[in-house]
């Protein structure tokens, strides 16, 4: 069976990850002064949007270097966490929550902010393909295995 198909759909796969994640650690570090004033006792947005860069560029890195099931889930939840906060963030006002201050936005704005959560969202929908592609070729009966099975001369 050829696998050239297989990989390189993996590999726009990963590469649609990989640029996903450094989309987002770009937008969040250079966004991340403009809201200085919003903290809490513990915690300030700068901080919380660097950590999220610091995520976003360890799963990019680590999915680069070796991908597997587990740095490809790693990519995953970084990603969707980040497509989630910004879209809850944008139309929910949670208000502090412990010590997580208020970062509330009802905009979309600046344009940034829009590119990052079309980034978020493609790097997810684009690691749980490799996820479920993963997960199917390592289920004992591939579709390979499944077709010959029911051919009259495998049997």
């Amino acid at each position: 069976m050829n696998d050239q198909p297989r990989t390189t759909v993996t590999t726009v796969l990963t590469t649609v990850v990989v640029v996903g994640l450094l989309i987002d650690a770009f937008v969040h570090l250079h966004l991340a002064p403009a809201f200085a004033a919003n903290r809490t006792r513990w915690l300030s947005e700068p901080a919380l949007f660097r950590a999220e860069a610091a995520a976003a560029i360890v799963a990019a890195v680590v999915l680069v270097v070796r991908r597997n099931r587990v740095t490809t889930a790693f990519a995953f939840i970084v990603a969707a966490s980040g497509t989630v906060a910004v879209v809850v963030y944008r139309y929910v006002d949670l208000g502090t929550i412990g010590p997580i201050p208020d970062m509330y936005d009802p905009y979309w704005a600046p344009a940034l902010k829009t590119i990052s959560v079309v980034a978020e969202a493609l790097a997810a929908l684009a690691a749980l393909a490799l996820m479920l592609a993963d997960a199917r070729r390592a289920s004992p009966q591939s579709s390979s295995t499944i077709r010959h099975a029911h051919h009259p001369a495998s049997g």
